[in-house]
């Protein structure tokens, strides 16, 4: 596994995501006119960082039966055999294995698995910084986003339109946003 070190402000150690700070949003076409956002709750995770400063490695597990576009039916169809099927596959995971300086952005590539299928995916990663909080944790702050192909990883239920095309866009846009703690 390649390590890099990372910005002024980290320490090493485990550093844990803050579910309830951190989100994974996501953005499709729909119609082929318009994007249908929603979000995934992260439920846990890790990064973890050596004593010379290096991320040695990120995991993640979200929900999938969290996922939320603001559609109660659009939900109960996302969460169905047709697409997700989060009965049979009701977690997903993230586990890095090179990370790399871009510039001053960082390329976090590891295994995404979806739907019980895993593919390599590079996360485009912007460290935002630490702080300190009211409660005394140390957190540090990530941004990152990534391009799919809902196909490779088994997500292929579709409706063909009248006027052409199909009802579901194949590209899917995601948008990470983590808040971790420093454990002690």
């Amino acid at each position: 596994m390649t390590t890099t070190t990372l910005p002024t402000g980290l320490t090493s150690g485990t550093w844990a995501v803050d579910a309830s700070h951190s989100e994974a949003s996501f953005s499709v076409r729909h119609a082929g006119i318009a994007k249908v956002r929603g979000t995934v709750a992260i439920t846990e995770g890790t990064i973890l960082v050596g004593e010379d400063l290096t991320v040695t490695s990120v995991t993640a597990a979200l929900d999938a039966s969290s996922i939320d576009t603001r559609d109660a039916n659009r939900d109960g169809h996302l969460k169905s055999a047709d697409f997700f099927d989060v009965e049979n596959h009701p977690t997903w995971t993230f586990a890095s294995t090179t990370i790399t300086a871009d510039g001053e952005d960082y390329a976090i590539e590891g295994d995404l698995t979806i739907h019980g299928v895993t593919r390599p995916v590079t996360l485009k990663t912007e460290f935002g910084g630490t702080a300190t909080d009211p409660f005394g944790n140390a957190r540090a702050g990530y941004s990152a986003t990534t391009e799919i192909s809902r196909k490779d990883f088994g997500l292929t239920w579709n409706a063909a339109l009248e006027t052409g095309g199909v009802l579901v866009g194949d590209t899917v846009k995601i948008t990470i946003e983590v808040s971790a703690i420093k454990q002690a």
